[in-house]
């Protein structure tokens, strides 16, 4: 069925940021339940996406998902769905993969529940690159880092970015790494690759450590 859904990936073991907040003698806590404007971090992510007007949003769980289902709970919109990995110990691309075969939409938006940073713009920039391009089922709408526009490399690049769910499904299956390397794997195959600009320095940056917490924190809130 023509539509998007978004995808969230929360399945991480958020190693770093326990380490972080253990090595600061501060209470251990999942760097997602972290507040940005008195709302946890994929609070922020979630209800962002859902702006964008997807026609639904995928949050996939794996570790520590016990800790995260009362504050998605809390979220009210149909459009919502949370699903689960079954085995948690597996990459990133396992994770996406569960939530692009269980999507109803053909496009996919797949974005981590670690960047809040994210404007909704940009997503629904992506989104529209990517269903206004020539080839929409042989293309990725992608996150600059860098250049823009086409790219013949996915090299030092990764979510947010948007294709059509049947390349992910063909790409994804049987794989369990990391998605820098399958991106660059279809790129040489002939995908087409688009580079969005961002819409402000603050969307490149991943919330993995205790520092990339304050600094998003403090530029949001300002």
């Amino acid at each position: 069925m023509k539509g998007v859904s978004c995808i969230i990936t929360a399945a991480g073991k958020n190693r770093r940021m326990r380490e972080d907040l253990q090595s600061r003698g501060m209470e251990i806590k999942h760097k997602l339940l972290l507040e940005i404007k008195d709302e946890a971090l994929i609070s922020f992510t979630v209800k962002k996406a859902l702006q964008t007007g997807a026609d639904e949003c995928i949050v996939v769980l794996g570790h520590f998902m016990d800790e995260l289902y009362p504050t998605l709970n809390e979220i009210h919109d149909s459009r919502l769905r949370i699903i689960e990995n079954l085995d948690v110990n597996v990459e990133l691309s396992q994770t996406v993969l569960n939530g692009v075969v269980n999507s109803r939409y053909d496009y996919c938006l797949c974005l981590a529940g670690d960047q809040p940073t994210v404007t909704q713009k940009t997503m629904e920039n992506l989104i529209n690159q990517l269903l206004n391009s020539s080839e929409p089922e042989n293309t990725i709408s992608i996150l600059a880092r860098g250049k823009t526009g086409y790219l013949d490399s996915a090299k030092g690049l990764g979510m947010p970015f948007a294709c059509h769910s049947s390349l992910l499904k063909r790409y994804l299956k049987g794989e369990d790494d990391n998605l820098n390397p399958i991106l660059r794997r279809m790129v040489a195959d002939g995908v087409a690759l688009y580079a969005v600009p961002e819409e402000n320095e603050l969307e490149l940056v991943n919330i993995n450590r205790y520092d990339d917490y304050i600094l998003v924190r403090d530029r949001i809130n300002e």
